[in-house]
């Protein structure tokens, strides 16, 4: 089985960075021989029994359940103790440190901007349209539009119609926290069931149009009201992977404290907690309306960086790499209407 490199852009940078993929080797084999000669073991592998068994063994009880004192797992990891906030002595478990908080308003600046629309997570991103007339039209690589929203969403399926979008893929390392991308009020809010695909690049680019097919809670915001980011509206999809055991709801603007779980009606403002993972890998995608936004040059050009190897790229045909964001950094601003 041979094996392609991933790389993504270092933001910050401009650096090519390899990705360490955790459990490559056996995603690969899964997504490759399982899921060909063996198709009820494949499927019986991405039900959510087994992706919340996988979750419990892995971070709960990983390592006899604690962290070794020399702190060889966090590094591992690359988590930086300075930005938690929590002890680093509390962070005895791996869940604990997936699950972890951060001093966000110090170490994820967010732009000052009305218009902004910033990051909701540590991520790899990649952006795309749904129009044949964009450059960045991509069909149907990582999501089916109609399926990814649901067939009986007639109303958002109508208003999203020719948008533009953003995949924003966690790995295993990052802090989970999922943050609001934009200011608004809740229109909508529901749950899609499904499976827990990997969000490996390999598992991606062998089924077809995963994103669809897992489980994902749908948030559309309204932007076009006072005190809004005024990009119309945005719809927020929290998709599960492999080894995710749910999304929880919990958005908070003091903080992580209060918590209230995001229904219709609530107003969400830009850049607070929403919701949290628990815990491994996962992806966010942004959905907005027809030229309503635009995203960061810096993006879109990582995108055909010519020294960058990546599996989307092999596997779609295309070139297709990831930039490296931070929670609450800027990925795209307001298309100035006159």
């Amino acid at each position: 089985m041979k094996t392609i490199q991933h790389q993504y852009i270092e933001r910050d940078s401009g650096t090519v960075r390899t990705e360490r993929l955790f459990g490559d080797r056996l995603v690969r084999f899964l997504y490759n021989s399982v899921r060909e000669n063996a198709p009820l073991l494949f499927r019986a592998f991405t039900s959510s029994w087994n992706s919340s068994l996988l979750g419990f063994m892995n971070y709960d009880l990983s390592l006899g359940g604690r962290i070794d004192r020399n702190g060889s797992f966090l590094r591992e990891c690359g988590v930086d103790l300075t930005e938690c906030l929590d002890s680093p002595e509390s962070l005895n478990t791996p869940r604990k440190v997936f699950e972890r908080k951060i001093r966000y308003r110090d170490c994820r600046p967010m732009p000052d901007d009305a218009d902004a629309v910033v990051s909701p997570a540590d991520a790899r991103v990649i952006v795309g349209s749904f129009r044949e007339t964009s450059g960045l039209f991509i069909k149907e690589k990582f999501f089916s539009y109609a399926e990814f929203f649901g067939h009986d969403k007639r109303e958002w399926l109508e208003r999203f119609r020719d948008g533009d979008f953003a995949v924003f893929r966690l790995t295993p390392d990052k802090y989970h926290y999922n943050h609001t991308p934009v200011s608004g009020q809740v229109l909508d809010i529901y749950e899609l069931t499904g499976d827990y695909h990997s969000c490996n690049p390999a598992a991606v680019v062998t089924v077809v149009t995963p994103y669809s097919k897992n489980k994902r809670v749908v948030t559309v915001i309204d932007t076009d009201v006072p005190g809004g980011t005024r990009v119309g509206l945005v719809a927020m999809v929290e998709v599960v992977a492999l080894m995710i055991g749910e999304i929880v709801q919990c958005y908070s603007d003091d903080e992580y404290r209060t918590p209230r779980p995001v229904m219709p009606g609530l107003f969400l403002y830009k850049g607070f907690p929403k919701s949290l993972y628990r815990p491994g890998s996962s992806t966010d995608v942004l959905i907005f309306q027809k030229e309503r936004i635009e995203f960061a040059a810096d993006i879109v050009q990582n995108m055909s960086h010519p020294a960058a190897v990546s599996r989307f790229s092999s596997g779609f045909g295309r070139p297709l790499v990831e930039t490296d964001v931070r929670v609450r950094s800027l990925i795209a601003k307001a298309v100035k209407t006159l």
